[in-house]
């Protein structure tokens, strides 16, 4: 069994999912960020040769949270592929799987620095911002707290350190205080930034700034003051 936190995002009912996910049981939306899927791919195109199983671990997972909440609508918060190549280039079965799991539902992809355009070979809609259920979807937080009441955004990968049992753990998290949140990175590859770094000052509340840190089978919901550098 899995432990979820359940918050709010300005007034909007959401569900945090330690595989990463966020669910919006109001409108039964998944939404998931920076897949990064053809990493791989991707670097061997500038002769950098990386393991060629990004693509498919991270599908399997996002397979896993389809099947765990099974949404009428997905939302992907942009840099769903590395590059505005990386479609393209998915090998047949992969291409295969994610129409398997586009069918019967509304499928969004936001577009992102690493991905501007339409996915090439699927279907659903590409833009560059998604009002709906009380919140704004996007790639990339906008600058400073004022007018961005209900923004879900991705692009930062935020991550957080705590002390548990005399050892500091770095876990992906949500990172929100109640009014914005930021979404961690779903792809397996993908990198993240400590949320004490410059890039998030200003975006956040901090006295009501909450990390839900990724566990294995539960989220951990730490307040800001209490995380460490």
């Amino acid at each position: 069994m899995i432990s979820t936190a359940e918050i709010d995002i300005n007034g909007t009912a959401a569900i945090c999912d330690p595989i990463g996910a966020l669910y919006l049981p109001d409108s039964r939306t998944l939404v998931v960020s920076d897949l990064h899927l053809e990493t791989g791919a991707a670097y061997a195109r500038r002769g950098m040769l990386l393991p060629p199983y990004d693509t498919g671990l991270t599908l399997k997972l996002l397979q896993v949270a389809l099947d765990r909440y099974r949404p009428a609508c997905v939302v992907s918060l942009g840099d769903s592929f590395h590059d505005r190549h990386g479609a393209g280039a998915l090998p047949g079965e992969s291409l295969a799987q994610i129409g398997s799991m586009m069918r019967g539902r509304d499928w969004y992809w936001i577009a992102g620095n690493h991905d501007p355009d339409h996915p090439a070979g699927l279907a659903g809609d590409c833009v560059n911002a998604l009002l709906f259920d009380g919140l704004c979807f996007r790639h990339e937080p906008l600058g400073g707290t004022a007018d961005t009441a209900g923004e879900v955004a991705g692009h930062l990968h935020p991550a957080a350190r705590v002390v548990r049992r005399g050892k500091g753990v770095r876990r992906p998290c949500f990172a929100s205080d109640g009014l914005r949140l930021i979404m961690p990175a779903f792809g397996v590859t993908t990198g993240g930034l400590n949320l004490r770094n410059a890039a998030f000052q200003g975006l956040f509340h901090k006295s009501q700034l909450t990390a839900h840190l990724l566990g294995r089978e539960r989220i951990y919901s730490v307040p800001f003051d209490r995380l460490i550098a």
